[in-house]
């Protein structure tokens, strides 16, 4: 469902010129999204190899088996189990020089929460986080915690990549300037769609 939604759909992908920069030069990010953009960024970023953090629950499993089966690798950890072991696995990888992603509210929210562990991340492997968002033409949002969102076939998206943000602290602060991060890149590809899509 998520090839043929993306296939029959046209993606318009932005990228910052400061995430351009260390993609050029090899240096590795930690990509963040809310939980709710999940579906569409599945075919955005497929067969990347990108680790991506995943709750142990059984939810989490669905996920994980989705992932592989568009490239992504899983690691397994949350906020309420397997954390610990999870965060050293990430900071391990980042500091090989691999990227990361992160849903900064999952997976249990509540909406546009910032969990932690996003922040540590960085705060502590100086990567810098690189806020994502989408908007589509024909979508449907869910009545979740985190009004997911259903992307349909046969639309226009527009996926924006944000300005690497770094972190030199985790706290309230560092919270705050994530999640302005995250609302200014969805507003930003709100823009981009209707200045793409045909009148």
């Amino acid at each position: 469902m998520v090839h043929f939604i993306g296939r029959s759909s046209k993606l318009r992908t932005t990228l910052s010129p400061g995430l351009r920069e260390r993609l050029e030069r090899g240096l590795p990010v930690i990509y963040a999204f809310w939980h709710r953009y999940q579906l569409l960024m599945l075919f955005e970023h497929r067969n990347r190899g990108v680790p991506v953090l995943v709750s142990q629950s059984r939810d989490g499993e669905l996920i994980a088996k989705a992932l592989h089966r568009f490239g992504f690798e899983t690691v397994r950890g949350s906020s309420s189990r397997g954390g610990g072991s999870a965060f050293l696995k990430m900071v391990d990888i980042v500091r090989a020089g691999r990227s990361v992603a992160f849903t900064p509210d999952g997976p249990r929210g509540p909406f546009q929460s910032i969990q932690p562990g996003v922040l540590a991340l960085a705060a502590k492997t100086g990567a810098p986080i690189v806020p994502i968002a989408w908007a589509g033409s024909r979508t449907k949002e869910l009545k979740s915690w985190d009004r997911f969102l259903i992307p349909y076939p046969f639309a226009h998206y527009s996926v924006v990549y944000g300005d690497p943000l770094f972190i030199v602290e985790a706290g309230p602060w560092a919270e705050d300037r994530l999640r302005s991060a995250l609302i200014a890149v969805e507003t930003e590809a709100r823009h981009r769609l209707e200045e793409d899509s045909p009148c």
